[in-house]
């Protein structure tokens, strides 16, 4: 699909054609779309084609007639599973007179730029432009990790009372998550470190305050991953010995019981031998003697047991 946006009179149009100063906006196209868009813009054929490879790293490239920078952004893989995410390319490449966006994913943070609510946006100021779109992505990393820090602050409640797997292996989900997020944070941190000596796109001291933001913005997200990493870590180990605890006050709980339970079975299957016990048979409150005798030695183990903190 290819969109192709316009900044006049201060407000970013929709337009049908491409022409100068434009934000081509792909989002998993096809070869025909690709090769039309090289056709009109003459940017490098070979940037737009890699990025519809999903395991492209974030790296910065200078062509002939292009500059293509590669970043990555956390996408939700469905909105049934919380905090489960995967992490998925961004290209940005910086012609002469287009500016063009690309990924395999509609990116919900564009949208912004797209509905007009981002302050001075330019397509024409290109630099400005690539700066605002990597502060978002270091904004929606810390979004994403204060959501996921607050899951964790939830589960842990659920967990001291647990004795099933399935809340460990939703917090095993949950590092896979901040895994992702610290790689890709760290190699956005490289991107964002190359940017800011100015050798790769002309900086503009109006625009440096926004590449700072970013900067410090990733750094943050950066130190919030690595925290909530190591927290989710620890717990996790914690409450794997807590659950296994758990589970073995209820077998013990359930051997104290059955052994509670054993003794009137014992002394009814002794007193229903068919042999002769004497008193059983000359009386008529034999059976309520039996119960009586039952519950008192029952009662006896149970204390016993009691005592030995086995119930």
């Amino acid at each position: 699909m290819v969109n192709i946006y316009k900044t006049e009179e201060g407000k970013l149009r929709k337009l049908k054609e491409i022409e100068e100063d434009t934000w081509i906006d792909l989002v998993s196209p096809t070869i025909e779309e690709i090769e039309e868009v090289v056709k009109k813009t003459k940017v490098d054929a070979d940037f737009l084609k890699r990025l519809l490879d999903s395991e492209e790293i974030p790296h910065i490239e200078m062509g002939k007639k292009s500059t293509l920078i590669v970043v990555h952004y956390p996408y939700l893989v469905d909105s049934a599973y919380k905090n489960k995410y995967y992490i998925h390319p961004l290209g940005i490449i910086i012609g002469s007179n287009h500016f063009i966006t690309i990924s395999l994913k509609p990116i919900t943070l564009l949208d912004e730029f797209k509905e007009n609510k981002v302050k001075d946006l330019f397509t024409e100021k290109k630099t400005r432009f690539t700066f605002q779109i990597l502060y978002r992505i270091a904004s929606l990393y810390q979004k994403h990790l204060k959501a996921i820090d607050e899951d964790i602050n939830n589960r842990e409640k659920h967990l001291r009372k647990s004795t099933k797997n399935k809340e460990l292996l939703d917090l095993l989900n949950i590092e896979k998550t901040l895994v992702y997020f610290t790689t890709s944070l760290k190699a956005n941190d490289i991107v964002l470190d190359k940017l800011s000596k100015g050798t790769i796109l002309q900086l503009f001291e109006e625009d440096n305050e926004i590449l700072e933001d970013a900067i410090i913005e990733n750094k943050q997200s950066i130190e919030m991953a690595n925290v909530y990493r190591e927290i989710l870590s620890s717990m996790t180990d914690t409450y794997a010995t807590i659950i296994s605890n758990n589970l073995n006050v209820v077998m013990k709980f359930l051997a104290g019981i059955t052994i509670v339970v054993s003794v009137p079975t014992m002394i009814a299957s002794f007193l229903g031998m068919n042999v002769n016990l004497g008193f059983v048979g000359s009386t008529p409150y034999a059976f309520l003697m039996i119960v009586l005798i039952s519950v008192v030695f029952s009662l006896i183990i149970a204390h016993i047991l009691k005592d030995k903190d086995m119930l």
